[in-house]
């Protein structure tokens, strides 16, 4: 029954910019709900509230940076198993070791393209 559902997807990003071109892009790209959180506390207790499908993470937040956002998530049972792809400036993270390195599903370069953003994501985790 859960793959007939819409997917959510829970994108923690700090750039209001960032957070209205992708969530209006999701929106209407793919039949997915989006929930934005701008800091990495709030995405925590957003993806506890939420329980979302995926997570699309900025690595560069203020006070709570990406690093730790994956750190917490992954030592929360309840949250452990939510697949997480990185949105990021910084090219390095994409790289496939450091994907695995991180225990990522995968990586998302900015700036990104818009309109492929739902796509990048299906392919990513073989939606």
């Amino acid at each position: 029954m859960k793959s007939e559902s819409p997917k959510n997807i829970l994108l923690i990003d700090n750039d209001d910019y960032i957070c209205q071109v992708v969530q209006s892009c999701i929106e209407v790209f793919s039949n997915w709900q989006i929930t934005t959180a701008r800091s990495g506390e709030e995405g925590l207790a957003a993806s506890s509230a939420v329980r979302p499908d995926a997570i699309l993470l900025d690595m560069q937040m203020p006070i709570m940076d990406g690093f730790t956002v994956i750190k917490k998530l992954r030592a929360d049972p309840q949250l452990a198993d939510i697949p997480v792809v990185l949105l990021t400036a910084r090219v390095d993270l994409t790289e496939p070791h450091k994907i695995a390195q991180l225990g990522v599903q995968g990586a998302i370069a900015k700036p990104f393209h818009p309109t492929k953003i739902s796509s990048e994501i299906s392919r990513i985790l073989g939606w």
